[in-house]
């Protein structure tokens, strides 16, 4: 767990803006630092260990997280210096390519005056930057960058219209983009050069069509258990006092299992429960609890001051937070730390690797259909409404038709298109004068010939996993935690991505082949459910009663009205409604995403306009 930044520019030295990215007042606690000059360039870590940096020949190297295969690359004693040695012999980009890891890198040759930035291959770690008059500057999260003269605090009106009136996955449509208007992602996957005063950006990897495996299930299911198995061991050397966060599914059983089988010891879990049964999964957990848990924690969550744990969580990402259920992991971390651990599993990116989402199902019905499998289409479609109809969130026929007519293109095989039901839901509640959603047009990828890949890459790359992974990484390094996603292990990720969509779903059921890798290893009642709850938060109840007054005494106060990005009738309107669904207990879809986007809109609206300028800004 550590953070990186650094200034490049001629005459920088003699300024004060080092001292704002790196200076000791950043820290907090037994936080460490390393800095180091060279010309115009002054590179830093802070962390927890022993500093991930070097500085030799001329060379600096700073690194945030863990080269997992650095003994098969070379002798070098520590990642830092193999990072050195690679670059020498190979370059940048291609010494980037060479690693597997999570990882954000920042190089520094003063031969050549040339500042390399790399990030992992699917973004796992952060690393921002912006370009003034007089300088380059990154940091691995946006605040250092807004200390620095000629870098605006002024946000990013399309980022703000989206996570205002719209759905989460659309957020991180530009992987490039930030909240703000000044400070730039480096994309995942990619690498950046920044020499002469000119930036230069590359992508050095990314998933590919190639053919699918024509082995059979069962030597499949054994090529992805040793994968899995070796993504967890590779983690689990690097990982000091972990836990594993743990729920009824299937992903983070199957890490905490394999863990286990490595290790030769139980591990410790810790999971999120709640008094309300809507989404709670204590009885589910159980089975693995029994099974292959040393100590479980529980943490239970009932109903949070949602107001104030929401602005703690804005101080530590730096913006809006996607979605309620980082509130219930923010909590589960905080109370980790507590318990002493020092890293943290989970089951991340499992769901797009084996279609384990129920978004998945229209997906992979429209390749059954262009394949001109009308049988095996009929067939699957009744398997699914079977099993996973729903009292709000009907299964059928024509709900099929539906969602294939508006979410593929047929003709085009592969071609995804966006869910503007879902984008535009509330578009109402948008002020048109602020930004119009409906110009709002999502960039939808398609290197693959199969709807199913291509939906699974988007979620990859600009949808459901960057904020998962921006909330990860922030809540983590809060307390001062590691964390390690094994199903990320780019290997796995390419292994997958030539499976059929047949082994990922049939019968109804979802994630087929990971169930057929874990036979013999998870429980039964684990490895078999079919029924997914998924990780959320009972957030309907956080929004009602005395949650809407307060949402509404929010909506009604003058900073709020005087901000003119909402229609504030239909805003008090939707309060209103959601209050009305969750006290009479109507089957109806309530609104407590919406509501939970626009309260962390708010708070860190707040928390801008107290942001101190030109103070040494504390690292947490």
């Amino acid at each position: 767990m550590s953070r990186i930044a650094g200034i490049i520019g001629q005459g920088i030295e003699q300024a004060a803006h080092f001292e704002s990215l790196l200076g000791a007042a950043m820290l907090a606690g037994d936080w460490k630092t390393w800095q180091e000059t060279s010309g115009p360039a002054m590179i830093g870590w802070c962390g927890r260990k022993a500093p991930q940096a070097l500085a030799r020949e001329g060379t600096i190297v700073v690194l945030d997280g863990t080269i997992y295969n650095r003994a098969a690359l070379g002798p070098s004693s520590n990642d830092p210096e193999l990072i050195a040695d690679l670059y020498r012999a190979h370059g940048f980009p291609d010494t980037v390519k060479k690693l597997n890891g999570d990882f954000a890198i920042a190089l520094y040759d003063a031969r050549s005056d040339t500042l390399w930035l790399g990030r992992d291959r699917f973004g796992v770690k952060p690393l921002y930057y912006a370009k003034t008059a007089e300088a380059f500057a990154f940091a691995s999260r946006p605040r250092p960058l807004l200390e620095l003269a000629g870098v605006s605090r002024e946000v990013s009106r399309r980022f703000v219209a989206l996570f205002a009136g719209s759905h989460y996955r659309y957020f991180d449509n530009d992987p490039a983009a930030s909240p703000y208007r000044d400070i730039r992602q480096l994309p995942a996957g990619h690498t950046l050069s920044f020499k002469n005063g000119a930036i230069a950006i590359w992508r050095y990897w990314q998933l590919e069509e190639a053919p699918d495996f024509s082995a059979s299930e069962e030597e499949l299911a054994e090529r992805y258990r040793e994968l899995l198995a070796d993504a967890v061991a590779i983690r689990l050397r690097a990982a000091e006092r972990p836990a594993f966060t743990l729920s009824g599914g299937l992903d983070s059983s199957s890490v905490l299992a394999l863990a286990g089988r490595t290790s030769g010891e139980r591990p410790d879990a810790v999971s999120a429960v709640y008094r309300d049964a809507t989404y709670d999964e204590s009885a589910e957990i159980q089975d693995m609890v029994g099974a292959h848990v040393r100590q479980w924690h529980a943490v239970k969550i009932d109903t949070p001051d949602v107001f104030e744990v929401a602005a703690e969580m804005i101080a530590a990402h730096d913006e809006p937070v996607a979605t309620a259920t980082w509130l219930s992991h923010y909590l589960l971390v905080k109370e980790l730390r507590q318990f002493g651990y020092r890293s943290i599993f989970g089951g991340l990116g499992g769901d797009e690797l084996n279609a384990g989402e129920y978004e998945y199902f229209p997906f992979f019905f429209a390749d059954l259909k262009v394949a001109g499998g009308d049988h095996e289409l009929e067939r699957e479609v009744k398997a699914w409404i079977r099993h996973h109809d729903h009292p709000i969130f009907a299964k059928s026929h024509e709900v099929v038709a539906d969602a294939m007519a508006r979410l593929v293109d047929l003709s085009h095989p592969g071609m995804c298109r966006p869910d503007t039901r879902r984008l535009l839901r509330y578009a109402s509640a948008l002020n048109p004068e602020y930004f119009r959603l409906e110009d709002f047009t999502p960039v939808m990828e398609h290197p693959f010939q199969s709807y199913l890949k291509n939906r699974a890459y988007q979620d990859l790359t600009r949808e459901t996993l960057p904020c998962c992974l921006r909330a990860e990484d922030r809540q983590a390094t809060a307390f001062g935690l590691d964390h390690f996603l094994p199903f990320l292990d780019h290997r796995l990720v390419e292994f997958m991505f030539r499976v059929s969509g047949i082994l990922k779903i049939r019968d109804g059921i979802t994630k087929r082949l990971l169930r057929s890798a874990m036979r013999g290893i998870l429980p039964e009642a684990t490895r078999t459910r079919v029924k997914k709850m998924g990780w959320n938060a009972p957030a309907h109840r956080w929004f009602a009663g005395r949650g809407k007054d307060m949402l509404l005494d929010l909506v009604r106060s003058r900073s709020f009205r005087e901000r003119g990005i909402y229609n504030l009738a239909e805003v008090e309107r939707i309060i209103t409604e959601h209050d009305e669904i969750v006290t009479s207990g109507r089957s109806v879809e309530n609104h407590m995403m919406f509501l939970w986007q626009m309260l962390n809109l708010e708070l860190w609206f707040r928390w801008l306009e107290r942001l101190p300028r030109q103070a040494a800004f504390r690292y947490t």
